[in-house]
């Protein structure tokens, strides 16, 4: 059974950062594409940014320049360095990822969400 765990969420202030962590545990042959998303009260679910095998990266055009995604591979983990955080930033922030289990089937994952709030 493959689980996601996030960790990182929190209250910061108006041009803080914060650091998301995901860590896919389980029988995990290797993962595949990662990503971040986000779900604001009211609002569906957005795109943040993705990161693909060989390190390319998607950003949302509303926090270009202000979070950085990465991944280390190796312990299946997908990071958000988040700087700069605005009150629109304050949301649900969910992981995602793709990968191959055991049985070579390859197949998306959630996290189960971590809150990030940001105060003005």
């Amino acid at each position: 059974q493959v689980q996601l765990a996030e960790s990182g969420g929190g209250l910061v202030q108006a041009g803080g950062s914060l650091r998301l962590s995901c860590a896919a545990s389980g029988i995990i042959f290797s993962t595949n594409a990662m990503g971040w998303y986000r779900q604001a009260p009211g609002k569906q679910r957005e795109l943040v940014a993705t990161i693909t095998t060989g390190g390319r990266t998607n950003y949302a055009e509303s926090v270009k320049g202000r979070f950085t995604i990465s991944r280390a591979s190796a312990r299946n983990t997908v990071y958000l360095q988040m700087n700069s955080l605005k009150p629109e930033d304050t949301a649900v922030y969910y992981c995602n990822v793709d990968l191959y289990e055991a049985t070579m089937q390859l197949l998306n994952y959630w996290g189960q969400g971590t809150q990030v709030t940001v105060s003005s």
